[in-house]
């Protein structure tokens, strides 16, 4: 029986929808993640390589990102922190880092 998608198809999907809803659609270039634990949480850190191409929109998206509520089935958003934007050739590239924590069962 699947356990359906895990924590890092749940954020780039989150992710996605926003930047789509934001009228700034975004491409995942690149992902990585690794299990992450605490001694009272579990979860996930994932670095994680957007493109798109450069619009006002999409500033104001990034520039939120931190602040955003991203719903992820199962888990929750803790950190979110936007490392790098690099703007050449007509396309920004946006590096994030993200923590996220799986919810109490």
């Amino acid at each position: 029986m699947s356990r359906g998608p895990d924590a890092e198809t749940l954020f780039r999907r989150a992710l996605e929808a926003s930047a789509d809803a934001a009228g700034c659609p975004v491409t995942p270039t690149d992902s990585d993640w690794t299990r992450w634990a605490s001694a009272t949480f579990t979860g996930a850190r994932h670095l994680l390589t957007l493109t798109a191409p450069p619009s006002p929109a999409l500033d104001a998206w990034v520039a939120g990102l931190p602040e955003a509520e991203l719903r992820l089935r199962g888990h929750l958003v803790a950190d979110l922190v936007v490392e790098h934007v690099r703007r050449a050739e007509g396309v920004v590239t946006v590096s994030l880092e993200v923590l996220t924590v799986e919810e109490g069962r």
